[in-house]
């Protein structure tokens, strides 16, 4: 199944499921990976709405080129505009119009985060019925295209990629997977890492023993009270351990945490991080 611009109508009513549209010179990477997995799951049972289109279509000389060389000079070709507004125009001008924000996956953006996949989801704090994501290529994109067209831009890291399509991937599959019913459980969602501005909790399976490494005995206790509070203590200290600043982005450490820590005998790691009870 496909949701390009080529054979369009192919993809879930937009009615019933939450669309996205992405601009790309590369429908095809985003096409294949999005007919696995989780999101090709949620293609299948018409909860995702994925539309690719061609930017190159929109080109308007014979060779459709896209791109041009940076006026003052410099090493690199720049994303022209005019193919990106026309292809954008196209799709506002359809039946369907076009879904804002609008995107532009940029190094110059904020950084994504879980966050942010909640808002564009439109799941509890958010209200976006779906949205619109721009791939860049070469050394960027036309500023005009930032200034004029786009509503926001959003970065993946701080790294530099050969062009948008990952980047755009990454923010289709953490919204996508946070929409009802595309998990499976949709307690899942909830349970993950940054869900609640922590790391989660340690995970394990059968055999309870495996070469000598035994799954902790809280586990298998079948008190299940005991078993939230051991996985609320274990994400607090993986946090504390290894990502800090999200616990410094919460405002610290609740009381009712550090108890918690100490009822489980974490108290070095709250020594290290400058806590008292």
């Amino acid at each position: 199944m496909t949701g390009t611009d080529a054979g369009s109508g192919t993809g879930p009513s937009p009615g019933h499921a939450f669309r996205i549209d992405v601009f790309t010179l590369f429908p095809g990477v985003i096409e294949h990976y999005a007919d696995a997995s989780i999101l090709g799951r949620a293609r299948a049972q018409g909860r995702l709405d994925l539309r690719t289109h061609d930017v190159r279509e929109s080109a308007s000389d014979p060779h459709r080129s896209v791109d041009d060389a940076t006026f003052g000079g410099g090493a690199g070709m720049v994303l022209a505009p005019e193919p990106v507004f026309t292809a954008v125009e196209r799709v506002e001008a359809s039946a369907d119009g076009l879904l804002r924000p609008f995107i532009l996956l940029s190094p110059s953006g904020p950084t994504f985060n879980q966050s942010t996949a909640v808002r564009l989801g439109g799941s509890p704090g958010g209200s976006a019925p779906g949205f619109s994501l721009l791939c860049g290529r070469y050394e960027g994109v036309d500023q005009r295209v930032a200034d004029h067209l786009v509503d926001e831009e959003l970065s993946i890291g701080d790294f530099v990629l050969a062009g948008g399509e990952l980047a755009a991937l990454v923010v289709v599959e953490a919204v996508a997977r946070l929409l009802p019913g595309v998990l499976g459980n949709d307690l899942s969602a909830e349970d993950e890492s940054f869900a609640t501005g922590l790391l989660e909790y340690p995970h394990y399976t059968r055999p309870a023993t495996f070469r000598g490494w035994e799954v902790p005995e809280v586990l298998r206790s079948g008190d299940h009270g005991r078993v939230e509070r051991w996985r609320r203590a274990e994400a607090l200290v993986r946090t504390l351990r290894r990502r800090p600043d999200l616990i410094e982005a919460r405002g610290g450490l609740a009381p009712d945490e550090v108890r918690l820590l100490v009822e489980h005998g974490e108290v070095q790691v709250l020594r290290d991080h400058g806590y008292d009870w």
